[in-house]
């Protein structure tokens, strides 16, 4: 079982940077994949960024390449989103989630966070 609890979001400016961080309970941090997602109301929740176990591969969903930088702690079992340059596109809620698997589809991931808003004004 692993907990994972979401924080650092806020309200920020476009062109603004905001750091994300997911910490996970349990001593099996490590063993898994750790995704970052997003969804807005009425849109389906969707694929941002994952991180393997040992932080050696990531990969980035287009929109935020060159922006996101997804990286993880396994000693302090956090997984951390530094998101730079902000557009008000990238609003939405932010979910991490621990997969078994370095997939990007939602439904390999075993465990969520519960979420945390980023608003982006323009």
């Amino acid at each position: 079982q692993v907990q994972l609890v979401e924080s650092g979001g806020g309200l920020v400016q476009a062109g603004d940077s905001l750091k994300l961080s997911c910490a996970a309970s349990g001593r099996t941090f490590s063993s898994y994949a750790m995704g970052w997602f997003r969804q807005v109301p009425g849109n389906e929740r969707e694929f941002v960024t994952i991180i393997n176990r040992s932080g050696e591969r990531i990969d980035y969903v287009d929109s935020v390449k060159g922006r996101f930088t997804i990286s993880r702690d396994n000693a302090k079992n956090t997984v951390y989103l530094q998101m730079n340059n902000l557009k008000p596109e990238d609003t939405a809620v932010y979910y991490c989630a621990a997969s078994p698997f370095f997939l990007r589809s939602l439904s390999n991931y075993k465990y969520w966070g519960q979420g945390t808003q980023v608003t982006v004004s323009s």
